[in-house]
């Protein structure tokens, strides 16, 4: 009796505020662990972050349905995310699977973890952030509310990591429950690129003014292309705006990959300005009605995506020019409380 009474104590002391207990906020201390818990098409990526990392490990969840096709979703082990630094790994790729990541992610705050980090590798409707004519929903908007309204936790509100947003601006449709942390993949590229030759064999090319104003700045040590699309007569095509590709090995870098029109017709047209061979580094290879398939037998030596977007990752890798640079060790790198034993980068940023 005396040791059930002990640990009912315990229980209840840990509810108890700081002003009773003599903490900073609550009597559990915060832990110097990270628990990872990942959406079920992020399960492969977690694995390897939880790899490439000292202090974190995996959480399970059970991603079921009920059988009126409403989720029916059970966190393991909750007691573990008590005091705990969390992560979640979120993919958002259609409504059905933001509503119950969701679910979720509003109900964490009540097991008591230290801080919580939901990583969204990609912004799904990141296109949609403007509105031109009259009638247009700006869904980019729409989702940031969504994901606004998560509780914040002991902690205070929760990080927002995303892997290059389709346009800056949309930090600031986000409210205070959330810190937009808005992150690059472009060093995956540039390491790569280093381990063959670096600024001194490759000239970094961009399919448009756009793409160049977001990411040349973090390309000062390489020569830089431009290209831009023309009117010739009723037609649209792709010439360069400045900058020379005659004889070189070029990359072209943007964010995303749609139907990839244009970055191919990007590709052709640095070919047929002289480049020794075209590349391209987009973060997010969505790809949508297989678009990927355009890019077999293109322009294209390499076409490095990350895998953002992992099922669509998981069809292209290994296919024709691509190429699947995971975002495994800057995840790790984010949100391990514990230096590596080697005291070196995550595997992959060497």
């Amino acid at each position: 009796e005396e040791s059930e009474d002990w640990s009912r104590f315990i229980t209840m002391s840990s509810l108890l505020p700081s002003s009773e207990q003599g903490t900073s906020l609550f009597f559990v201390k915060p832990a110097a662990r990270v628990v990872l818990l990942c959406a079920p098409k992020m399960k492969k990526l977690g694995q390897k972050v939880v790899e490439s990392c000292k202090s974190v490990v995996l959480g399970d969840i059970a991603w079921k349905k009920f059988p009126d096709g409403f989720p029916n979703i059970f966190v393991h082990n909750v007691e573990a995310l008590k005091g705990s630094h969390v992560a979640f790994l979120a993919s958002f790729g259609s409504a059905g699977e933001i509503f119950e990541q969701m679910s979720v992610l509003c109900s964490l705050q009540q097991y008591g973890p230290h801080s919580v980090k939901i990583i969204l590798p990609f912004f799904p409707v990141g296109t949609m952030e403007r509105v031109d004519k009259e009638g247009e929903i700006a869904t980019a908007r729409t989702l940031a509310r969504i994901l606004s309204s998560v509780p914040p936790c002991r902690g205070g509100p929760m990080d927002l990591i995303i892997y290059d947003i389709h346009a800056l601006q949309e930090r600031f449709y986000f409210g205070d429950n959330v810190v937009p942390v808005l992150e690059s993949a472009i060093p995956l590229l540039k390491n790569r690129l280093k381990m063959s030759g670096g600024p001194s064999a490759w000239t970094v090319a961009f399919p448009d003014l756009g793409a160049y104003l977001r990411y040349h700045g973090m390309f000062k040590e390489y020569d830089t292309v431009i290209c831009m699309k023309v009117r010739s007569g009723d037609q649209r095509k792709i010439t360069v705006k400045e900058g020379n590709a005659k004889g070189k090995d070029c990359v072209l870098v943007d964010d995303m990959i749609q139907s990839g029109g244009t970055l191919i017709e990007c590709g052709k047209a640095l070919m047929a300005l002289g480049a020794k061979t075209v590349s391209a580094f987009c973060p997010h290879g969505v790809f949508p009605k297989e678009a990927h398939k355009k890019f077999i037998g293109g322009p294209f030596t390499k076409v490095w995506i990350s895998d953002s977007c992992p099922t669509q990752a998981e069809v292209v890798d290994g296919q024709g020019p691509f190429e699947v640079l995971s975002l495994a060790p800057l995840i790790a790198s984010l949100i391990d409380v514990e230096p590596r034993r080697s005291g070196g980068p995550p595997p992959g940023l060497s």
